[in-house]
């Protein structure tokens, strides 16, 4: 019974845990990593055709976007997440590979003139459609038998649409451990969703520390916040552009605007226009309006049950088309623009950057967590000149960040959710933050709460029965490394094959045990088509 660290170790993207325990193989949560690189990553060490079962904390693509890159890869199992997260990513995963097609195409068409090689997605729409096949829906708090010595629980994590902490009991033999992945933890007091769950037991836990270093600024009234930014642009008669996550964050601004509208927080601009640039954040409102029972809090039920739609009001408009898109920056009235992605790496968010970065009278507005090496981290940071599209732009907007407005509890919430546990863990694994955070928040665990804690690195192998390190991972730092858009060379066809070899081998020794009459029918199978084959 082991686990290996391979995701957000001493960073904070790329969620990816790997259990093992008898014959059984499982992954929590399999993401992208967003942003530059720190530490060498330590690849799943098994084909993917071995992987049996993933539980998916939520549906960021930090959590979730490997997952069609392991379907490419040989996975056939099975995928547990809460029926919001499910339905999310439906639309996350399809979303992420068409960008990895149209990022691949749009480099192809730039090699094709310069006579360099081209280049193939990491992973395509069709990967995206089959993975999705194998999601498996849960309920919040339902005990889910999936084999013979695994069961799982999600309960709510407060950080997003269907977010989970997943709690997961291993039995190896006669000897059963619980372990407890804590997933992104929200932040009290969100609109929309319930503030998270705390729970009291485990024999160890893996726990996020995004914000573990500091405390959110005493929260202010994002309505009335929002409200000046917007007049004080709107006033000089440009844009209040504010890049979000098309899922969660775009949620809550339409809260707040709303709010702006209702209760009358701008009367000298009444009729404003918002804008929602991103055909996912149109799809991902309608999954907020479908999981309204299961995940929204009193306050928007209650709106709700009163005939109110709490993300719906006049004057919200949305582009879906590409054509829609472009005709915002042709419309002169001073609007607020919606877009993604939060970070500023990808999407339609840059082109609005584009035609407004240069701009004094527009407003850059940051709502949530950049990370460092990203464009949204450098301007938030003081960067004077940007560049987008090969053309190099003066940043002449105000760059305005609204502390507070944040899906990641802070440093003290942390703490609130680790003290939950009534009983010691053996150990507290601390993950899914900068390194310097991460270490900090594994003695401030160890030392003010009392617990066995350690930020692990990358590769890192634990003995779950015991709690001993097995194998140390790589300590090897990387200089730059973007995993946002990998994209692999035409080769990769004969890559594609021995892939698939290994898939087949994997299958070859799920099949020991079976009847003989079918073993020799599939070796008979195998070697008529080594036969075609063979040269």
């Amino acid at each position: 019974m082991r686990i290996e660290f391979l995701g957000a170790d001493r960073e904070v993207t790329g969620s990816c845990h790997y259990v093992t325990f008898g014959e059984k193989h499982f992954l929590v949560d399999c993401g992208m990593e967003q942003g530059p690189d720190l530490y060498v990553n330590q690849e799943i060490p098994v084909n993917a055709a071995t992987i049996d079962y993933v539980f998916i904390t939520h549906a960021h693509i930090d959590h979730s976007g490997l997952l069609p890159l392991l379907y490419n890869h040989g996975f056939r199992g099975k995928i547990f997440a809460t029926n919001a997260t499910c339905e999310l990513c439906n639309i996350m995963l399809k979303d992420s590979a068409h960008i990895q097609e149209f990022e691949a195409e749009w480099k192809n068409r730039k090699a094709r003139r310069a006579g360099k090689q081209e280049v193939v997605p990491m992973y395509t729409m069709e990967d995206a459609q089959g993975v999705l096949e194998h999601f498996v829906p849960c309920d919040y708090h339902e005990e889910v038998h999936v084999c013979e010595g695994l069961k799982v629980r999600f309960v709510d994590a407060g950080h997003l649409l269907g977010s989970s902490s997943i709690e997961i009991w291993v039995t190896e033999g006669e000897e059963t451990r619980k372990l407890v992945f804590s997933g992104d933890i929200g932040n009290e007091n969100r609109p929309l969703i319930k503030d998270p769950e705390y729970l009291t037991d485990a024999d160890y836990v893996i726990m996020e520390s995004t914000y573990g270093s500091r405390n959110h600024d005493t929260p202010p009234d994002y309505a009335v916040e929002l409200a000046k930014v917007m007049n004080m642009t709107f006033t000089q008669g440009g844009n209040l552009v504010i890049p979000a996550f098309s899922v969660g964050r775009t949620q809550e601004m339409l809260f707040y605007m709303r709010r702006i509208k209702s209760e009358g927080l701008l009367p000298e601009y009444p009729g404003f226009e918002v804008y929602i640039d991103s055909p996912l954040a149109v799809e991902a409102t309608s999954v907020f309006n479908k999981s309204v029972a299961e995940c929204f809090d009193n306050e928007a039920l209650e709106l709700i049950q009163s005939g109110v739609n709490p993300i719906q009001f006049p004057g919200l408009k949305v582009a879906v088309t590409s054509d829609e898109s472009k005709m915002i920056n042709f419309n002169s009235k001073p609007k607020v623009i919606i877009s993604a992605s939060g970070m500023c790496e990808a999407g339609r968010i840059r082109h609005h950057l584009k035609h407004n970065l240069w701009r004094g009278d527009s407003t850059i507005l940051f709502v949530g967590y950049q990370v460092p090496g990203t464009l949204g981290h450098a301007l938030l940071n003081g960067a004077k000149k940007v560049k987008l599209f090969g053309e190099e732009i003066d940043v002449k907007a105000r760059i305005v960040n609204l502390p507070g407005i944040s899906g990641h509890a802070d440093r003290d919430h942390l703490t609130k959710w680790i003290s939950s546990f009534t009983t010691a863990p053996k150990k507290v694994f601390v993950v899914h933050g900068e390194e310097e955070t991460a270490v900090g928040f594994a003695e401030h665990v160890k030392n003010d709460v009392g617990f066995d804690a350690v930020a692990p690195y990358s590769g890192d192998v634990y003995d779950l029965l015991t709690g001993e390190l097995l194998q140390a991972g790589s300590r090897e730092l990387v200089e730059k490394k973007t995993v946002q858009g990998v994209y692999r060379a035409k080769t990769a066809a004969f890559d594609r094959l021995l892939i698939a070899g290994e898939r087949l081998l994997a299958v070859i020794r799920k099949c020991q045990g079976m009847a003989n009459k079918d073993l020799g029918k599939f070796a008979d199978q195998i070697n008529s088509l080594c036969d075609k084959w063979d040269r």
